[in-house]
């Protein structure tokens, strides 16, 4: 295990990298179209209303989707991002922010590709735009900025004060959340 991994808990400052996709998390309400859109990136926004005085953290925006268009070309595209992330040993653990539709399918896809991870990588989104009332954007971003903290390495989704494997984890339309099936 790299230096660079040791005792995640208690290094200061920590290193995490947010890989951005989009999805409902960073969607916006265009006035000019009369529709939510992906046009302008709110995780700068969100990453910047919390206070972490000793993480560091660098986003990179791998794309600008709504994760109904997340398909294989798009998850490789992803995985790629993440392994080079992974490889540079930058990081202590990755954040992905993607939308809640085909989450769970982009966890399974990344937990199949990188089973021997050495630390965590973390998928959260929301129900709700951050840009509008009664958001879980912003909840469920903080959260997995601590969960990333405190996870063992592996690929979890964290939704809603919820940490799920990546094998386990489904989007529960009636209830508007993830559950571990």
């Amino acid at each position: 295990m790299s230096s660079l991994l040791n005792d995640r808990m208690s290094v200061s400052p920590f290193r995490l990298v947010v890989l951005a996709t989009g999805g409902t998390l960073e969607k916006r309400y265009d006035a000019h179209v009369g529709e939510l859109t992906l046009e302008h990136s709110m995780i700068e926004t969100i990453i910047g209303t919390l206070e972490q005085p000793d993480i560091e953290v660098h986003i990179e925006r791998v794309m600008a989707i709504d994760s109904l268009e997340m398909g294989a070309p798009e998850r490789q595209t992803l995985g790629d991002q993440m392994a080079a992330v992974l490889d540079n040993d930058v990081a202590h653990a990755v954040l992905i922010t993607h939308g809640t539709d085909t989450l769970p399918d982009t966890a399974r896809a990344l937990a199949k590709r990188f089973p021997e991870l050495d630390r965590p990588v973390l998928l959260t989104g929301a129900m709700v735009p951050f840009a509008t009332a009664d958001s879980d954007g912003l909840q469920n971003v903080a959260q997995a900025v601590m969960a990333a903290r405190l996870l063992p390495p592996g690929v979890y989704g964290v939704l809603h004060s919820r940490v799920i494997a990546a094998t386990q984890i489904a989007k529960d339309y009636d209830r508007l959340t993830m559950i571990a099936q």
